[in-house]
């Protein structure tokens, strides 16, 4: 569980990279707040996910851990197209898509939150 978390995490660093640079080079930085969240909730929050799983591996064994991974990693994509393009068109895209995401990131902190205060011990 501990790969797949750092796997995916170097995959959003990428991604929030790429946009960073395509920003600064066209030098219009409208998808900053997108930017910003791939690299934080993406690239830095699963990466210290993978790092706590590496370390407890009681906590990346349990069913918490998955349901954390798959809520994050399906929840941010959809997330950040709804983000972007609420950023770029000045309205929401119909169906939720934006608070659907969100709120699936959400719910995968809570299941890492959880996970995490049941399974770690020194």
């Amino acid at each position: 569980m501990a790969s797949r978390f750092i796997r995916i995490a170097v995959a959003y660093l990428v991604i929030g990279g790429t946009l960073g640079l395509y920003m600064g080079i066209t030098k219009n930085f409208v998808l900053m707040p997108v930017h910003a969240h791939i690299l934080l909730a993406g690239w830095l929050s699963l990466a210290m996910a993978g790092v706590i799983y590496k370390h407890y591996p009681t906590a990346s064994s349990t069913r918490l851990a998955s349901c954390h991974f798959w809520l994050h990693n399906l929840g941010l994509p959809t997330f950040m197209i709804g983000l972007a393009y609420m950023m770029t068109n000045g309205h929401e895209l119909p169906g939720g898509v934006l608070p659907i995401g969100a709120t699936a990131v959400l719910l995968g902190f809570y299941c890492f939150a959880l996970n995490v205060w049941r399974t770690v011990r020194d």
